[in-house]
């Protein structure tokens, strides 16, 4: 899928007639916006033709602190590990209200055909990959400095501070709670914080939901210990993919018996189930690697103990042993419910009333959870896909992802303007 030709002069002259709202700041806003619109799409199409993994965002991270400082901001570098941290402060005292914008891209070889595709190569677990901004962090990046830009050019007026959070390694290691200890959210001390996503939905539309929207990720390892014998004679031994088998089938069980699925949904999964080597060996270990998805923390608590029960159980009872482990992922991305209904007609005046709506919970997970935990947070989706193309477009983390430049200037406009109404109290 290729971007229309006439695509950056068609966004350059979006008349302000479009975007009119009922004040003077947010006609000035919409100007302003304008006027950085074309170093937006720039920016995006030069993230997206330079993607670098998780904690390698190294040029990345020159390209935005070079521009933070370009505007007088007080930038810090190298935060958690590559993350950036730019500060403006306003003209009028206030509160501190932060945005946050995720940078690095995902091991995936591109296959959208576009005059500024990917062609990085990089090394990820021991093997040379392609490179690709496959979730769209070129966008956030994009996005985040055009507010950054529209929003110095305000300084004078601002009644308080804003903060400009860059993270790294969103998509793994997680970046965000290295960021938190480093103090991102300190100094000035952060009273809120928003952030987005660009999200298959159609072309500038916005998409939020209060309380719990992305789930919980954790991942657990169950290691079974038989007994090896020949696979004729299976009496001779205990038979760790049996038991496995078994395993797998009552893991079900615990979100059809045990979860309550009428206050929140979960999942439990399987993916990998590996063991032995020889059609007529019965190997010793067997070994199961599966994630769990969650809304709720209890019931994340309670299916991780349910887990390591039945596991454990099971191989005893057929003579075996079983190892549970487990790997804390993010926790359940939740909306401060005062912070979201307040904004709310903010994102309708940004998008449009029918183009804002409520959305669905999403299994995928987000480490912005991590500072949601620490002060009030607020993320919605931003459609990026063109009208009449929904059902058939690529998902995020596909090699053929594609993000319809179109949406920029209403994630730039949504993210000023929540910034200016937040401070001023709106």
């Amino acid at each position: 899928m290729r971007p229309s030709a006439c695509l950056l002069a068609l966004l350059t002259t979006i008349p302000v007639s479009l975007f009119a709202q009922s004040s003077p700041q947010a006609t000035a806003i919409d100007r302003s916006v304008q006027e950085v619109l074309p170093q937006v799409v720039a920016w995006r199409r030069d993230f997206h033709q330079h993607p670098e993994l998780g904690l390698q965002e190294t040029r990345t991270a020159k390209v935005i602190a070079d521009h933070l400082r370009s505007l007088g901001m007080e930038v810090q570098t190298g935060v958690g590990g590559t993350g950036v941290v730019g500060v403006l402060k306003g003209g009028k005292p206030g509160k501190v209200v932060a945005l946050r914008a995720d940078m690095d891209a995902l091991p995936v070889t591109e296959q959208v055909d576009l005059p500024f595709k990917s062609t990085e190569k990089a090394t990820f677990n021991g093997q040379e990959v392609g490179v690709m901004h496959a979730c769209g962090h070129d966008n956030h990046m994009a996005i985040a400095l055009g507010a950054a830009t529209v929003l110095a050019r305000m300084k004078a007026d601002l009644p308080g501070t804003v903060k400009f959070i860059f993270q790294p390694a969103e998509e793994g290691p997680g970046g965000a709670e290295p960021m938190i200890k480093a103090g991102a959210l300190k100094n000035p001390d952060v009273d809120a914080i928003f952030g987005l996503h660009v999200f298959p939905y159609t072309t500038g539309s916005i998409v939020y939901r209060s309380g719990p929207l992305m789930a919980s990720a954790d991942e657990f390892s169950i290691t079974i210990v038989g007994r090896q014998t020949h696979g004729a004679i299976p009496w001779g031994g205990v038979d760790p993919i049996v038991i496995g088998a078994q395993i797998v089938t009552s893991l079900q069980s615990i979100v059809s018996r045990a979860v309550n699925i009428a206050q929140a949904p979960a999942v439990v999964t399987v993916g990998k189930f590996t063991g032995g080597n020889r059609a007529n060996i019965i190997p010793d270990t067997a070994e199961l690697v599966g994630t769990i998805r969650a809304f709720d923390n209890e019931e994340r608590t309670k299916i991780r103990e349910r887990i390591a029960a039945m596991a454990t159980k099971y191989a005893e009872a057929s003579g075996a042993t079983a190892k549970v482990s487990f790997g804390l992922g993010y926790p359940v991305t939740v909306n401060d419910p005062a912070l979201t209904e307040r904004m709310l007609p903010t994102l309708r005046r940004v998008a449009g009333d029918d183009k804002v709506r409520l959305g669905p919970l999403t299994g995928t997970a987000e480490d912005f959870a991590y500072y949601q935990q620490q002060v009030p947070g607020m993320f919605f989706f931003l459609g990026v896909t063109p009208p009449g193309q929904e059902a058939a477009a690529a998902q995020n983390h596909s090699p053929l992802f594609f993000a319809d430049e179109a949406a920029l200037p209403v994630g730039v406009r949504a993210m000023t303007n929540l910034v200016v109404d937040y401070l001023a109290g709106k």
